[in-house]
């Protein structure tokens, strides 16, 4: 009687400590798939909450912060919606300020991506490239933009292409630093195994240190992506003259006190940074995988 309670506790502990895929016939998958819809449904209704949250902060700092006479200042979301997003002159003026922004921030981060790769390549080959380079690329990150765009105006003029220099010089360094923590992440057995079979320092380069360093180099994509958009707008504030982009835009509603454009044009500009985020990682996605995400589907 005794060994038959044992055998029944020892069944019972066993059940207890039994994986969940072996209990209940395979009910656990089904378990699981339900917390990953839970889980799917969060992703949304976190961002909505959020964004419920703040447009309720919109409407508390208009109507209870601000006097009737200063409510220009941040007219309630309406406002901009009526006089701003439904009004097809102001449409017209910002869908052709965005279409010149997103050329010069475009052409700007094609620019600092061929730039930023070549320099972390150069200063991946040897310590003594790497010493002496990126103290240069640190020194360009630290000085103020503001400080170097009159200089640029003085030599490149104040047109397109004085904004793509803007655009380069601040979406440059996050491209430098994450290629180059990339390409210097790869393990030091792997490189053993190249020098084994004899591979060169291009074979290295293309096949053991890019694949290893794609995840670093599209973080450093995303990161530019949306400094660029900055970058093109602080060179229309300062350089007025060619084709209006959002920054002019921005600056001529500003002196004008027209709150409902400017904010358009602000929710606009910004729309356009998240824009170039997502898409490039989404190419991020494409072009490395979710290999190296996959501890968080595991969690």
């Amino acid at each position: 009687m005794t060994d038959v309670v044992t055998g029944t506790e020892q069944g019972t502990e066993a059940a207890v400590a039994a994986p969940p895929e072996l209990i209940a016939g395979g009910t656990a998958p089904l378990v699981r798939r339900k917390r990953r819809r839970g889980g799917k449904l969060m992703d949304i209704a976190a961002p909505l909450a959020v964004f419920a949250g703040l447009i309720g902060l919109w409407y508390a700092v208009t109507y209870l912060l601000l006097d009737p006479g200063r409510r220009f200042l941040m007219p309630p979301p309406q406002d901009v919606i009526t006089e701003a997003f439904l009004d097809g002159p102001t449409m017209e003026k910002i869908g052709e300020a965005l279409w010149n922004t997103i050329q010069v921030t475009f052409t700007g981060l094609a620019i600092a991506m061929v730039i930023g790769i070549s320099w972390a390549v150069v200063m991946s080959q040897t310590k003594v490239a790497e010493r002496s380079l990126f103290p240069y690329a640190v020194a360009l990150q630290c000085i103020p933009i503001l400080a170097l765009v009159p200089l640029i105006g003085f030599w490149f003029g104040y047109d397109f292409p004085a904004r793509v220099i803007v655009c380069v010089l601040i979406s440059l360094f996050p491209i430098v630093s994450n290629t180059l923590f990339g390409l210097q992440s790869v393990d030091r057995s792997q490189h053993e195994l190249f020098t084994l079979h004899g591979a060169g320092r291009l074979t290295r380069l293309t096949k053991l240190q890019f694949p290893a360093a794609m995840p670093a180099i599209f973080a450093g994509f995303r990161i530019s992506a949306g400094l660029s958009v900055v970058g093109a707008i602080v060179g229309d504030v300062f350089f007025r003259q060619g084709e209006a982009g959002l920054g002019i835009l921005l600056d001529n509603f500003r002196s004008r006190l027209q709150g409902p454009e400017l904010f358009a044009t602000i929710i606009v500009a910004a729309l356009l940074g998240i824009v170039t985020f997502i898409v490039f990682g989404w190419l991020g996605k494409l072009a490395v995988g979710r290999w190296y995400d996959t501890s968080r589907d595991a969690a």
